[in-house]
């Protein structure tokens, strides 16, 4: 049997040495967050700016792409607009601070995610075996990488979506759309993150079939009911039009059919490491 390489066994360590372990890989992750997020502050116009703001504006990419599609097809799009109908307000006296503060928080998660994978790998690691260690060395740079696609996802199609239709949405001409600050970088902000954790399905899927609660015979299975389940995931985090749910859906659809590829993957690869041990053994 493999040995599992440790200046201390976990198996020596009690529940109280795992707490203490767990606690400073929480505290420089936070730490990171946090030099992160006053990177982030001292540069926030241009953040707020050039980022949180940009989708609101016409001249985004998301928006001129659409048009172009819907001129080419020679139909009318609301894309091509010039500008959307709303504008932003705060209405709190310490609102636009507060904005600022968290926005610079989360844009800490978001940039940090590596580095908080990276602390949550350690933790985790010294449990494994030394082999389980070599097969998983991509783990963080896959997992950052479908985060920061997520992310970009988020933020070039399921934000615009959501910010060209709920601000254009009127129930009469009477009324003015006026959003405050708040609720505008939620939009964004809950768009973005959401995609950017859906899209660690595959991620999800291949620990889960390491550990044997998953396998590929019970996602074929629950595919029509994990169908509903992204139908609902993307009406909560796109606006409420046919469109926008299939355009979110898709791309999560088929990281499920590749979450099934994976896992079935993981299980092929265990059934042969199994073979091997069994020719390795010999018998009395």
């Amino acid at each position: 049997m493999a040995k599992k390489k440790n200046t201390k066994e976990p198996n020596e360590m009690s529940f109280l040495d795992h707490l203490e372990e767990l606690r400073w890989h929480l505290i420089r992750s936070t730490t990171a967050v946090v030099i992160i997020g006053l990177i982030a502050f001292i540069f926030s116009r241009f953040i707020f700016d050039d980022i949180i703001f940009a989708p609101s504006l016409m001249d985004f990419p998301t928006y001129k792409f659409f048009c172009r599609a819907a001129t080419y097809i020679g139909i009318e799009s609301d894309f091509c607009k010039d500008e959307l109908p709303f504008t932003i307000q705060s209405r709190q006296m310490s609102g636009q601070f507060s904005a600022d503060i968290w926005t610079a928080i989360w844009v800490g998660f978001i940039v940090g995610f590596p580095y908080i994978l990276y602390e949550l790998w350690k933790f985790i690691s010294p449990g494994l075996y030394e082999k389980e260690r070599k097969n998983s060395k991509g783990f963080i740079f896959i997992a950052s990488f479908l985060f920061f696609l997520g992310v970009l996802f988020g933020y070039y199609i399921v934000a615009p979506l959501s910010i060209n239709f709920l601000g254009s949405y009127q129930v009469s001409k009477l009324v003015t759309n006026q959003f405050d600050l708040d609720s505008y970088i939620g939009t964004v902000r809950s768009a973005v993150i959401a995609c950017g954790i859906l899209f660690e399905l595959p991620i999800i899927i291949f620990f889960l079939t390491k550990i044997g609660l998953v396998t590929p015979e019970i996602l074929k299975k629950y595919r029509k009911i994990a169908l509903v389940v992204v139908l609902i995931v993307s009406a909560v985090i796109t606006p409420p039009d046919v469109a926008s749910q299939i355009i979110v859906a898709i791309p999560v659809l088929i990281l499920y059919q590749v979450s099934i590829y994976i896992s079935s993957f993981v299980l092929k690869r265990e059934a042969k490491k199994e073979r091997k041990l069994k020719k390795n053994v010999k018998p009395g």
